[in-house]
C-alpha cells in the first residue's frame, strides 16, 4: 500500500486494486508541482471527495471526464455533478461500497460543505470523513473537521491504525486538537497531517503534533513522495 501527498489535502491512494483520488485539489495547488499532475493521476480508479469546497472538490469534475472514473462523495454532490455530465457514486454516512477491493466507509465530520468554487453557489450536502479499509490497514482520512464526539464510536468501530488528520488550524482542527483526539480515541500507529503548509494561516510545520503524540510514528509528508505501509 502507497500513500502519496500531493499537497494541501490531496492524496493518492494505491490499496488492493484500487488508486484512489482523495480531494484531488492540484491545478492551483501552491504545495503541487504542476508537471507532475500526469504522473499524479495515471492509474486512478476512483476520485473521493469529502466536501464541496474548492480546494478538495475544484478539479473532480475535469479529472473524471479526463479518466473516466467515477466521483465518490455524498448524495447530494453526487446528483449535482452527475447533473451536470459527470460520472458519479453518491452514498450516505455509515455506507460502505467496494472499489477494486478497498472497502471505503462515510463517517461524519464538522465543518461545512457547499460548491464554493464556481457560480452559481451551492450547498453540496454536508461534510465527511472516510474509513478505508484494505491489506490489513483501516485509514481515516478525516476530511475537514474539528475534534467531535463521534471519533469516540468510530475510532472504537473501525480501529483505524492510520490517521490522515486535517490539523492546520483556522478551518479545521489544530494539532493540539487534533493530537488529544488521537490520544483519547484512537491508537493509530501512523499520523500523517494535512490541510497545512498551503497558506499562511495555517500551521507551517508538524512540530506540536510530534510532541504532542510520543511514540506514535508521525509522518510530515513530502509531495509525491510515497509513504509505503
Amino acid at each position: 500500500m502507497k500513500i502519496i501527498w500531493l499537497g494541501h489535502s490531496a492524496f493518492r491512494i494505491e490499496i488492493e486494486d484500487a488508486v484512489l483520488l482523495v480531494d484531488p485539489w492540484l491545478q492551483g495547488n501552491p504545495m503541487f508541482p504542476a508537471d507532475r499532475l500526469d504522473e499524479a493521476l495515471t492509474g486512478a480508479t476512483h476520485i473521493l471527495l469529502t466536501h464541496g469546497h474548492g480546494d478538495h472538490a475544484g478539479d473532480a469534475v475535469e479529472f473524471s471526464a479526463r479518466l473516466n472514473v467515477p466521483i465518490v462523495c455524498i448524495h447530494e454532490m453526487s446528483d449535482l455533478f452527475a447533473g451536470e455530465g459527470s460520472q458519479t457514486l453518491g452514498m450516505g454516512k455509515g455506507g460502505t461500497v467496494d472499489l477494486n477491493g478497498a472497502m471505503v466507509t462515510m463517517v461524519n465530520a464538522c465543518h461545512s460543505s457547499s460548491v464554493d468554487f464556481r457560480t452559481p453557489f451551492a450547498i453540496a450536502g454536508s461534510e465527511a470523513g472516510f474509513m478505508i479499509a484494505g491489506e490489513g490497514h483501516t485509514i481515516y482520512v478525516s476530511g475537514d473537521t474539528d475534534i467531535m464526539a463521534d471519533m469516540d464510536w468510530m475510532g472504537d468501530y473501525h480501529k483505524p491504525d492510520i490517521g490522515i488528520l486535517a490539523c492546520g488550524g483556522h478551518y479545521t482542527m489544530d494539532q493540539k486538537r487534533a493530537a488529544y483526539a488521537c490520544r483519547r480515541w484512537f491508537n493509530f500507529t501512523a499520523v500523517i497531517p494535512c490541510h497545512y503548509k498551503t497558506f499562511g494561516r495555517l500551521a507551517q510545520d508538524a512540530s506540536v503534533l510530534i510532541a504532542e503524540l510520543p511514540g506514535v510514528d508521525v509522518v510530515e509528508p513530502q509531495v509525491m513522495v510515497p509513504i509505503v505501509m
